[in-house]
């Protein structure tokens, strides 16, 4: 029997130990942290389930989660509407488009732009004096006064909202794209041929065969929007102001590690986002998975119709040549 060679074991070695150090032991560290009160320094105090039981009951982590849901809610209904729509327009034969490519890089180049200078570029743009939007609206008649985007409640939501659907909308234009590349061109020919409109050819053709690729963009828009921290941090003073508008719950997990020295606290925090993250994809998944096996299902059963139909149909066929013969 041949011996096997031990020595590719040494070459990924090294992998798992820095794996081991630098990932798998820093999320056990934080498991255990999770059940302490630190502060930094000094050896960790066990207080059990102390963190947990706060967590719960703390009105401000509850006012960050519904911040976070409310930011990516409706950024998420933007971005797919809008992506949506463009690979629609992109994807009908009446129009034709050229030049995808050219419109894919313009879509996709805010996605390139590194957050910080979106915050400037926005800071500027939303000032309550001299920001291009309010004098912009002011001139067209839209509104009668400056608007404080930043400083009142809603508007801030709508504001960072609207941000983040212009930085990623391109990016989800590019994965449905692809997904549309992927659908054969003889549906929407038949579909024209048979007289089918614009909005037809969209709900029963374009929209079922994207829903795969709509549920993945679906579960990492929503993983990525639970961790938003970064563009309220730099639009606000880190507290998420207007009145806690902006503190979503990374900003608040941020602020109790490293302003408030909280690390048991901040710990708890994440592993609540984690649990979080990981039961709405996973309800994301299930229900997305039941319907496609429900369409699946349906499908079959108007097969197996289909399939009968037939037979009926030579049946009859078959009775009505022997009834000419007899005649005959």
């Amino acid at each position: 029997m041949k011996k096997l060679d031990h020595k590719g074991y040494y070459f990924i070695a090294p992998f798992f130990v820095i794996f081991l150090v630098f990932n798998i032991y820093p999320v056990l560290l934080t498991f255990y942290y999770t059940f302490t009160h630190y502060e930094g320094y000094g050896a960790p105090e066990f207080i059990g389930l102390a963190n947990y039981a706060r967590i719960l009951t703390d009105t401000y982590f509850l006012e960050a989660f519904v911040n976070t849901w409310k930011i990516w809610g409706l950024n998420f209904a933007l971005q797919l509407g809008i992506a949506l729509f463009l690979a629609a327009l992109f994807s009908d034969l009446r129009f034709r488009i050229k030049g995808l490519g050219f419109f894919r890089a313009i879509f996709y180049l805010p996605n390139l732009i590194t957050i910080s200078s979106v915050a400037i570029l926005f800071n500027i743009m939303l000032d309550w004096h001299y920001g291009s939007i309010n004098q912009f609206l002011l001139k067209i008649g839209l509104i009668g006064e400056p608007i404080n985007w930043l400083n009142q409640p809603f508007t801030a939501q709508v504001s960072v909202s609207l941000i983040l659907t212009w930085m990623w909308f391109g990016y989800t234009f590019i994965v449905l794209m692809a997904g549309v590349s992927g659908i054969s061109k003889e549906y929407y020919e038949a579909a024209l041929i048979d007289g089918a409109n614009r909005m037809q050819t969209f709900m029963y053709i374009t929209l079922p065969l994207l829903k795969p690729i709509m549920l993945y963009v679906m579960i990492t828009s929503l993983i990525g929007g639970l961790q938003l921290f970064d563009l309220p941090m730099l639009l606000t003073d880190g507290l998420g102001n207007p009145d806690g508008a902006l503190n979503t719950m990374v900003l608040y997990l941020y602020n109790q590690a490293f302003r408030y020295n909280n690390y048991g606290y901040a710990a708890t925090i994440a592993y609540m986002l984690f649990l979080i993250t990981v039961v709405f994809s996973a309800i994301t998944f299930k229900s997305m998975y039941r319907e496609a096996s429900g369409e699946k299902a349906v499908a079959k059963a108007e097969k197996r119709k289909s399939k009968a139909a037939k037979k009926r149909g030579n049946v009859n066929v078959q009775e009505k040549v022997a009834k000419q013969n007899t005649y005959i």
